[in-house]
């Protein structure tokens, strides 16, 4: 196993424990207020950037400042109902269950995040690297890669390149 296993497994592996140690339910609600807080900035940053026109001279300062703030007021107001969700869940003495379906849902997440690295790393030259040809986790999870690739737009696919033909080197005699 090389570092490349072993970074793809602590990943996998870190996921899991956290999904584990907040449980499926704080998990979920994470992932919604994360989705909620880009949704929102996305959609509104130009009519708040528009209000802050008298406070900051800058248009791409006004933009950016509204986005980050209402990304921000959202995550905030998100992490108080996910805290309230997952103390009303303990509550109903489910957490073991909650928690057992958080570490799969980590599993879930940490496969994604890995097939999302192998994905950005397709777009580089780092898959013609040996460590790359020799990795067993990265071979296992490309076919998911190659999978997920079909979400790109058809640009993009022009530079993907997750496993590229290995140029046969002939040594001079």
């Amino acid at each position: 196993m090389g570092w490349a296993d072993w970074v793809l497994l602590g990943t996998i592996g870190l996921s899991v424990l956290v999904g584990g140690l907040r449980g499926f339910v704080k998990e979920v609600f994470a992932l919604a207020v994360w989705i909620a807080a880009f949704l929102v900035a996305f959609q509104f940053s130009g009519a708040v950037a528009e209000r802050l026109a008298d406070t900051v001279s800058l248009p791409s300062a006004r933009t950016a400042l509204a986005f980050g703030g209402l990304f921000l007021a959202v995550l905030l107001v998100g992490a108080l109902a996910t805290y309230l969700v997952g103390k009303l869940v303990e509550s109903t003495g489910l957490s073991g269950t909650d928690r057992l379906l958080g570490g799969v849902f980590g599993a879930a997440r940490g496969l994604m995040l890995c097939v999302l690295m192998i994905l950005g790393a397709g777009f580089t030259p780092l898959p013609r690297d040996p460590w790359w040809q020799e990795s067993f986790m990265i071979d296992a999870l490309l076919p998911l890669a190659e999978w997920a690739s079909g979400w790109l737009p058809e640009g993009a696919l022009e530079h993907l390149d997750l496993q590229p033909e290995l140029e046969a080197t002939v040594a001079e005699t």
